[in-house]
Formats: C-alpha cells, structure tokens, sequence
C-alpha cells in the first residue's frame, strides 16, 4: 500500500513548478535536476499556471 506522502509527491511538485513558473523564479541547477526526476516519476502530472501580471 502506499504511503499518503508519496501519493502527493506529484501532486506536491506540480503546484511548486506552477509556482515557480507563475512567478517567473529562478531554480538553480540542483532544484532543476529534482524537478525534472519528479517530472519523469509523474508522466501523467500537470504545472498549471497563469502568468503573474
């Protein structure tokens, strides 16, 4: 059975990303690294954002 933490993992990173991207922040080689992995464990997963004005 899976843990409720690992099945928000996805979830989890997809809302960071939007973040992140919403904002337009800066992710340093190790974070873009981590993103990218989490990005490849959640084929399915989706970043949905809007542009901040």
């Amino acid at each position: 059975m899976a843990r409720p933490a690992a099945d928000y993992r996805c979830q989890y990173a997809a809302e960071w990303t939007a973040t992140k991207l919403r904002w337009d922040l800066a992710a340093d080689e190790a974070e873009h690294e981590a993103l990218l992995g989490l990005a490849a464990e959640c084929p399915t997963t989706t970043a949905v954002y809007e542009t901040a004005s």
